[in-house]
């Protein structure tokens, strides 16, 4: 089953109010409202795209090591995707989708890392709940997701939805911003160009990781 089969089948029976979300049409239709006004504001088609030069970065792991781009782009190419956080159960089927098409991105020499807003400790989570050896980088204020063009700050309708459902981004966070990054995935050959890129405003639309690895076999090539 493809990635984003999974999603799919799981949107359903999140949207039909199956447990354990029990989640009321209300919500739902607040959810579609929020994901059809980042669509309408342009905002994907603003970000990187194939072509573009990556921006550095150095971010620390859930253990607090630094991790460079730079470092990483001298051994090979590098895939990253920029996750929302532990508490969104799309970006976590995807991270396991991530993780089973590990071994082929690093069959070429390439490396794998997620971005995320959120503080150490939920990315210890994050790694251990999905059962990813990849690091997940904390982005403190989505600063590095803002150089890619994925910020987005939240709706203030939304932002009042998730407190209601004690979706608390501040506290997974540790920044008051409420900001996420939009879901992305990039491939950047190692001299910093990117050769792959997949940005979507709609958070339960994903492709499966299969679509980007002749990228990165080109790029270590």
């Amino acid at each position: 089953m493809s990635l984003q089969d999974k999603l799919d089948a799981f949107k359903a029976d999140f949207e039909a109010g199956k447990p354990p979300y029990n989640v009321p049409p209300s919500v739902i239709e607040t959810m579609r409202r929020a994901t059809a006004e980042l669509k309408a504001s342009g905002a994907a088609q603003r970000a990187l795209k194939a072509g573009d030069k990556a921006p550095a970065f150095t971010l620390n792991d859930p253990d607090g090591n630094p991790v460079s781009s730079d470092e990483l782009l001298r051994k090979g190419p590098l895939v990253v995707t920029f996750y929302r956080g532990v508490w969104c159960p799309y970006c976590n089927m995807e991270l396991q989708a991530l993780q089973a098409t590990l071994p082929d991105i690093l069959q070429v020499g390439a490396s794998l890392v997620a971005i995320s807003p959120q503080i150490a400790s939920n990315s210890r989570k994050s790694a251990r709940q999905n059962a990813v050896t990849f690091p997940i980088l904390s982005d403190a204020h989505n600063d590095v997701a803002a150089a890619f063009g994925l910020r987005f700050t939240m709706q203030d309708y939304l932002v009042e939805l998730y407190k209601s459902l004690k979706n608390d981004l501040p506290a997974f966070n540790g920044d008051p911003s409420w900001t996420l990054p939009m879901p992305a995935r990039y491939v950047i050959a190692p001299d910093g160009t990117i050769v792959y890129a997949e940005v979507n405003p709609d958070y339960t639309r994903r492709p499966d990781p299969s679509e980007m690895l002749p990228a990165i076999r080109k790029a270590a090539a």
